[in-house]
C-alpha cells in the first residue's frame, strides 16, 4: 500500500503516514526500524504493510519503507 509520510519523530522513531484517500495512520518505531530507514521528511511518499487482518481504524502499519518505481 502506497502513503504519503506526514508526521515523524526522530527521537521515538514514530510518526503517521496519510493514506491515499487521506486517512492518518501512526506507525510506531517498530514499523520504522523494520523499513531500514535512517530519517523520513514529510511529503515523502512510502511504502507501508500492514498487519494481516487490520482495517479502517484498527489498521496497523508493520513495515515503513520508500516509495521504489
Amino acid at each position: 500500500m502506497q502513503a504519503t509520510a506526514y508526521t515523524y519523530d526522530p527521537e521515538t522513531r514514530s510518526g503517521s503516514v496519510l493514506l491515499d484517500d487521506g486517512t492518518p495512520v501512526e506507525f510506531g518505531a517498530d514499523a520504522f526500524d523494520a523499513g531500514g530507514l535512517r530519517l523520513l521528511r514529510p511529503g515523502q511518499r512510502v511504502r507501508v504493510e500492514t498487519a494481516p487482518g487490520t482495517s479502517g481504524p484498527d489498521l496497523r502499519i508493520t513495515l515503513v519503507t520508500l516509495q521504489t518505481f
